[in-house]
């Protein structure tokens, strides 16, 4: 099982990989990060190390035992007891039910880690993987957005509840 770590400056290689190897993948599905994203990424990563180190952000990779990124679960826009959650899983690596184990763990990692109480999220309508992992992981919908022009769902988790309580 692949362990789920937070981010550190020596994962930026393989992260830059994962990114750059999964990029029309993820782009399917999700906004694509454009060129300066890529262009840029070194100065990006020690960004947001900083962002990280002062509280305001929680990033995490999922590593295999050779080092490779198999995903990233984020919780960005940290404040008052809650944040967003986003995730990526690699597409060699999707549909094996790393997301679902990822995404718990972070949950859990929120609530006794980092003091958080609620977790949001959104996908795409058309993103059945990603609503069925926040579904599985005990998200619950509570309305519709636009994400980069395409129509979304919105969710939300409470913390409180019991970290495993949701179905697996």
């Amino acid at each position: 099982m692949p362990s789920l770590q937070r981010l550190r400056p020596d994962h930026a290689p393989a992260l830059l990989a994962f990114e750059q190897e999964n990029r029309a993948y993820f782009a399917a599905s999700v906004p694509d990060r454009g060129d300066d994203y890529f262009t840029h990424f070194d100065a990006r990563h020690s960004s947001l190390l900083a962002e990280q180190d002062a509280g305001l952000i929680h990033f995490h990779v999922l590593v295999d035992g050779s080092g490779e990124v198999l995903g990233r679960i984020n919780l960005v826009d940290v404040a008052d007891g809650s944040a967003e959650l986003g995730y990526r899983i690699a597409e060699k690596a999707a549909r094996q039910g790393l997301a679902t184990s990822a995404v718990l763990r972070a949950c859990a990692l929120a609530a006794t880690e980092y003091g958080l109480t609620t977790l949001r999220a959104a996908t795409t309508v058309d993103n059945a993987g990603s609503r069925a992992v926040l579904a599985r992981t005990g998200f619950v919908p509570i309305g519709e957005v636009l994400l980069g022009g395409h129509p979304g769902i919105s969710y939300t988790r409470d913390l409180g509840e019991a970290l495993d309580g949701a179905t697996r």
